[in-house]
């Protein structure tokens, strides 16, 4: 099926949908998702959130969903039709949708947009996301016990602040607990295309990697590894239990569930305001996937002292001293790193091989 047709499907249901809600003053919440839903990773994590939106407000709210939409020109199209057929709050859940999220909302200043991942405000346009980074250093405390190689492997989207927040924190705790350890970085350039990933998590495995952290969304690194032996995963995202207990031992859940019912709650009572909101383990957005028993027990339970100590403030992944990948000092004896840096991450710390692309 084409996106055309899908789009045009989607319009035609939201059209249907609008008609109903002219009856009953439903309040109509939209959500457009750069992959699937069943990609049992970013998509599928955000759709349970508009499930939990349907179950927490029942015939009070109607939803309607675009996915598998391309980043540009066609998100803005997507957006315009939920807007004109009726939707009072949109959720725009790619960083890729940032342009066409703010040229929607400039064209109807009466929506409510929601952007995930994105940086850009208006009146009408609130930001959110959640600190990943936070579980992404469990999951390299977990990947540096269990290497045997000492080699792991990453495959990145894009070389954004988002995933290069990622690469760091997990590296850092990895070398923490195992010194020897080496991170080798495969950019895949896509959120979700299955078939790059497994030949990104391939390439991995056959340059000696016997672990794989992912930053997109497809299972289908979690395929390659189980196919190949005796490597490592992490479900991205969602839980990808599928693939448990081995390959996959753990995973970062990014549970958007009562963000999204507290932000449509706002919408529905009046109180709602632009905001950016940035989430980690302490409130939920971030959770850590079931430790499997592939795990040994004492690196389980190191692993979840850790994540109780990032949820009560008492650990921040990026705690120095930290350099950066030139030598040059980043943070100091004691130091954390600031928001702001971590937002605008564009570096490698110190002891990470290879460039990251302009």
């Amino acid at each position: 099926m084409t996106f055309k047709t899908v789009l045009l499907g989607a319009t035609a249901a939201m059209g249907l949908a609008t008609g109903a809600m002219a009856q009953d003053d439903k309040t109509k919440v939209g959500f457009i998702y750069v992959g699937p839903i069943g990609d049992l990773g970013w998509s599928y994590q955000h759709d349970q959130g508009r499930l939990a939106v349907e179950e927490e407000f029942g015939d009070k709210v109607e939803t309607v969903y675009v996915e598998s939409v391309p980043e540009g020109p066609d998100a803005e199209r997507v957006l315009t039709q939920m807007a004109l057929q009726g939707a009072d709050m949109i959720f725009t859940t790619s960083f890729g949708f940032m342009e066409a999220t703010m040229n929607a909302a400039q064209k109807f200043p009466d929506v409510k947009f929601e952007h995930a991942t994105g940086y850009q405000r208006a009146d009408n346009v609130s930001t959110y996301s959640a600190r990943f980074y936070e579980g992404r250093a469990v999951q390299g405390l977990i990947a540096g016990e269990m290497t045997e190689s000492n080699i792991i492997g990453y495959i990145g989207s894009y070389p954004i602040p988002e995933v290069i927040r990622g690469i760091n924190a997990a590296y850092l705790q990895a070398k923490k607990v195992n010194p020897e350890v080496e991170f080798r970085v495969v950019w895949a350039y896509t959120w979700f295309d299955p078939a790059k990933e497994a030949e990104a998590a391939k390439a991995l495995i056959d340059a000696g990697a016997d672990v794989i952290l992912q930053h997109t969304d497809s299972t289908a690194p979690q395929a390659a590894a189980q196919e190949a032996g005796d490597v490592i995963t992490f479900g991205q995202a969602s839980d990808m239990l599928d693939y448990a207990p081995e390959p996959r031992v753990s995973s970062i859940i990014d549970n958007w569930n009562q963000y999204y019912i507290d932000r449509v709650g706002a919408v529905m009572d009046g109180s709602w305001e632009s905001q950016d909101t940035w989430g980690g383990i302490d409130s939920g957005m971030v959770e850590i996937g079931e430790i499997t028993e592939a795990v040994p027990a004492e690196v389980k339970q190191a692993a979840l002292e850790l994540k109780d100590k990032i949820a009560a403030g008492e650990v921040h992944p990026f705690t120095g001293p930290i350099n950066k990948q030139d030598g040059s000092a980043w943070l100091a004896e004691g130091e954390t790193a600031d928001d702001e840096t971590l937002a605008g991450m564009n570096f490698y710390v110190e002891g990470l091989k290879g460039e990251i692309p302009q």
